[in-house]
């Protein structure tokens, strides 16, 4: 992502954590599980518990079965994938979809540190960009928003397939995995399906209103950014726009298709609109659909 001045970097930081409400905290640790159970304590037996939880040692101490008590283990690992190809530096008003992508992840980051849990990154065009460490705290979540808003790419292309595979790789523990990007690129299946086993993966789509409707410009010569091949569309008519926005629908259903087939949670967010309505909403639902 281009670098960002100091005065920017830090009003983004307020900004995402005034909106990093309690509400959204509560939903957040609502609907993401902790990696396991926590022993809690020994208490008597009672008819219906489990045989396996009883506590061979103290039973035999006091003559009478004490079981072990088990809760959830709260702390999670959030590993923040954010895609920086140059995709993302389009934007048809005053926010480009990086700049959407960063603002996000960093109130994504901030949840998780209100919440104590660990928080990790990886930055990935075709390659993996940059990486860090899950970790805790403030000093670290901020590291975390800075790499994010400043980091400028050695590459122009996207592939998620990439990163997928270093953090099969490098990555053991059972994580919240989000994945921030436009999703211009085909699909990785194989290498989300083996993610989704072993990980929690919701998929962030930032998408600009341009790229699903346009106005009437007549002869458009445009350049992709990534592979910077250049062709033209006619939006002469209103048929051309139509058949243009249709067209952009059924990739867009296909999109949502595919990754209900992946049984990956899916939101999409647009440029220049408000995110955090957004965030709490998928919260709400999926804490609806678990309950």
């Amino acid at each position: 992502m281009p670098a960002l001045n100091t005065a920017k970097l830090r009003s983004i930081e307020i900004r995402t954590k005034r909106l990093v409400s309690d509400v959204m905290v509560g939903q957040y640790r609502s609907i993401f599980r902790g990696q396991g159970m926590d022993f809690d304590e020994v208490r008597e037996y009672q008819p219906g518990d489990e045989v396996r939880n009883i506590d061979w040692n103290v039973t035999a101490r006091l003559n009478q079965p004490f079981v072990k008590q088990f809760v959830e283990e709260r702390e999670l690992t959030v590993m923040l994938l954010v895609d920086i190809s140059a995709s993302g530096r389009f934007g048809s008003g005053d926010q480009t979809k990086q700049e959407l992508a960063g603002e996000v992840a960093a109130a994504l980051a901030f949840v998780a540190q209100r919440n104590n849990d660990k928080v990790g990154l990886t930055l990935f065009s075709d390659h993996v960009e940059k990486y860090v460490r899950p970790g805790k705290g403030q000093r670290h979540v901020l590291r975390v928003v800075r790499d994010i808003l400043h980091h400028t790419p050695a590459h122009r292309t996207g592939d998620l397939r990439h990163a997928l595979q270093h953090l099969q790789k490098t990555f053991r523990r059972r994580a919240v995995m989000i994945v921030i990007s436009d999703f211009l690129d085909p699909l990785p299946h194989s290498a989300l399906h083996r993610a989704q086993r072993r990980h929690d993966v919701v998929a962030i789509q930032i998408n600009d209103p341009h790229e699903d409707a346009l106005p009437p410009l007549g002869r458009l010569v445009l350049e992709d950014a990534e592979t910077g091949e250049v062709g033209e569309l006619h939006l002469r008519t209103k048929e051309d726009r139509e058949a243009f926005a249709a067209h952009r629908a059924e990739v867009q259903a296909e999109l949502v298709k595919e990754f209900g087939g992946l049984n990956i949670d899916h939101i999409r967010l647009v440029t220049g609109q408000p995110y955090a309505p957004a965030l709490s909403h998928f919260f709400r639902t999926r804490l609806e659909r678990r309950r």
